[in-house]
């Protein structure tokens, strides 16, 4: 059963946030849940995260557009490595409420209301008529790196602010994706390092055993086929299309942090 329900929910949003560029271990991370403690659900997620950005950049990192890679993604490696620092120091502050929903807590902090209301505040730039024609100058893919970067290391939701400014600046489906997918595997590599520096130096050690391993392994399998499925409809994708399910993604994902679902 268990196989099943990552695998599945691998497959499916691996291939729905090809388009969008984020949302796989936002999405991912309660599948894991289920199964593992939470501290190793958040390994997992990050190792299929990971792996998974690999993967793409193999199929379509070709159509990249390296002048935004390096404008957007050099500092936002930067400031990955700072909002993963940052993690440890912010740690203590204290929770904002707590409350149940059925027989999951849910608590609301201040990074997560912060982080909502940046979400939302994009996700109408993509579903409103009068914003979503608006396009950014690419002056401002500097600050738009230092925000996703920073975010990235800081909370793992890099993606959403990263997509939301890359998808202002006039660029096609096929060069989005690319640029998308090269941008995000240089911030994983950048605060997974963090991460894994931070966890050797208190001196942790085997966090998966060999079943839960297996699990992995499947559901970053599992990734891997949504991205080739995804690719297969790249080409009938619009700009249109995926402003409208950024958009949307941005909003769910803007409630369930401010809320403290996730």
């Amino acid at each position: 059963m268990s196989y099943f329900v990552v695998c599945t929910a691998a497959l499916l949003t691996s291939g729905l946030t090809l388009y969008s560029g984020f949302g796989l271990g936002t999405l991912l991370l309660p599948v894991f849940a289920l199964f593992f403690p939470l501290e190793v659900a958040v390994a997992a997620t990050a190792i299929v995260h990971g792996a998974n950005n690999i993967f793409k950049i193999a199929m379509v990192g070709k159509n990249a557009d390296f002048a935004i890679v390096w404008r957007f993604g050099l500092p936002a490696v930067v400031a990955a490595l700072a909002g993963a620092a940052a993690l440890g120091y912010v740690a203590h502050f204290g929770e904002i409420a707590r409350y149940a929903v059925g027989t999951r807590t849910a608590v609301i902090t201040p990074i997560k209301l912060v982080m909502a209301v940046l979400m939302f505040v994009f996700a109408l730039f993509e579903l409103l008529p009068r914003l979503k024609s608006l396009q950014f100058d690419r002056k401002y893919l500097f600050l738009g790196g230092i925000l996703s970067g920073f975010f990235g290391g800081f909370s793992g939701h890099q993606g959403a602010l990263r997509s939301a400014f890359l998808v202002k600046v006039g660029i096609s489906t096929e060069a989005f994706v690319g640029t998308n997918a090269v941008i995000g595997c240089m911030v994983d590599v950048a605060r997974i390092t963090t991460y894994l520096t931070l966890f050797l130096t208190v001196g942790a050690s085997g966090l998966f055993a060999a079943g839960q391993w297996r699990l992995v392994v499947a559901g970053a399998l599992a990734a891997f086929a949504g991205v080739v499925i995804g690719k297969r409809f790249l080409h009938k994708i619009t700009m249109k299309t995926v402003q409208t399910v950024t958009g949307l993604l941005l909003l769910g994902i803007a409630f369930a942090l401010g809320s403290g679902i996730i």
